[in-house]
């Protein structure tokens, strides 16, 4: 069964952060050059929460005069913030994700940020997985029929 770490390897692990105090302009301006959907929030090293688009729309709605884009991050941060390990299978991640509403999931490993996964970089990875499976079984087919 394939594991986060398994994904990781083929996306990579490149990951980009934001600190608590970074202004909403800040990080939305990452989030764009990046072209991301989200970004881990780290103080002292450690993840205290994750800003997503998400977030910010959830947000943006509240505002009744002007969006200030000079907010500290931390106040629309989600947190706690759910994780995964580099040894959680796939399947785990599509659990973690879909109970608790999650588009991405930061990777920990020894408590130290690897990597960030979406959850289209889990649907790619399960669908290639399948795509697999049907070459197999085709090939399985073709080799018994001839």
């Amino acid at each position: 069964m394939a594991t986060v770490r398994d994904l990781l390897e083929g996306k990579g692990y490149d990951v980009w952060t934001v600190s608590p105090a970074d202004s909403l302009r800040q990080t939305l301006r990452l989030m764009a050059e990046k072209q991301i959907g989200a970004v881990p929030v780290i103080e002292g090293g450690k993840v205290v929460g994750i800003f997503s688009e998400r977030d910010f729309a959830r947000h943006a709605v509240d505002f009744t005069d002007c969006l200030d884009l000079e907010i500290p991050v931390r106040t629309l941060m989600t947190h706690p913030v759910y994780y995964v390990s580099p040894e959680q299978t796939i399947d785990d991640c599509m659990a973690v994700m879909t109970a608790k509403k999650l588009r991405h999931l930061p990777v920990l490993e020894n408590g130290q940020l690897i990597g960030l996964i979406s959850i289209g970089d889990v649907v790619k990875h399960l669908l290639a997985d399948k795509q697999n499976t049907i070459d197999l079984l085709e090939h399985f087919l073709w080799v018994n029929l001839i």
